[in-house]
């Protein structure tokens, strides 16, 4: 595929997602890697135009560029978007009570201790959502035990071999100290999403570094 026919699909792509607002977006292709850049009216509308490039077949790499800015009705001062975040955050079981948020000019920042992954990865996507959020940094740390590499790397694998959208021969698993590295080839970003979030569910994992290449 022609850099030109993949900036037509992912134009294309970002035109009928009815979520983004694709008239301030540009698109630049090179290869397979994929930058977005402009301006969106939410961090909410951000991410969502991120997932719409990388559903395109042929994207390998994303680079979201992309500015958030609010229109005057939009903005919140900071108290008062902590506020929503927090309650936000409360309403939702998956989150836990350790998690705490602060907000400067737009900007949340989530702190505290969570025990899984994915609780971290909730309270992330919901304060997201908040509107008058224009950026977030997630550091909500995990509070997991230290079982050892071999146990991580084979509940890995017997995950990847479960998934029947893996290809568990076509990956690399190494760990050390909490850290799962992925290696290896997918053929598209469902696959590749699929293998991070098994490495990311595995017992005592603190950190995974992606090196997956989506290879067409």
């Amino acid at each position: 595929m022609s850099n030109q026919e993949l900036r037509h699909d992912v134009e294309e792509e970002l035109f009928w997602e009815p979520r983004v607002d694709n008239a301030a977006i540009a698109v630049a292709t090179d290869e397979g890697d994929v930058t977005l850049r402009g301006t969106v009216g939410s961090f909410r509308e951000k991410r969502e135009a991120a997932s719409a490039a990388k559903r395109v077949y042929g994207v390998t790499k994303l680079d979201n560029e992309l500015s958030v800015r609010l229109l005057d009705g939009d903005r919140r001062d900071d108290a008062d978007l902590r506020g929503a975040v927090l309650q936000a955050l409360m309403l939702d079981a998956a989150v836990p009570s350790s998690i705490d948020a602060s907000v400067k000019d737009g900007m949340v920042t989530l702190t505290g201790m969570a025990p899984f992954n994915y609780q971290r990865a909730e309270a992330e996507s919901v304060a997201g959502n908040v509107p008058g959020v224009i950026g977030l940094d997630d550091q909500v740390e995990l509070i997991i035990d230290d079982p050892t590499p071999a146990d991580v790397r084979g509940s890995i694998n017997k995950a990847f071999e479960r998934d029947a959208s893996l290809d568990a021969e076509a990956l690399s698993i190494d760990t050390f100290d909490g850290t799962v590295t992925l290696s290896g080839h997918v053929e598209s970003w469902l696959e590749h999403d699929a293998a991070v979030n098994a490495a990311w569910a595995a017992p005592g994992v603190r950190v995974v570094e992606d090196l997956i290449v989506v290879d067409y």
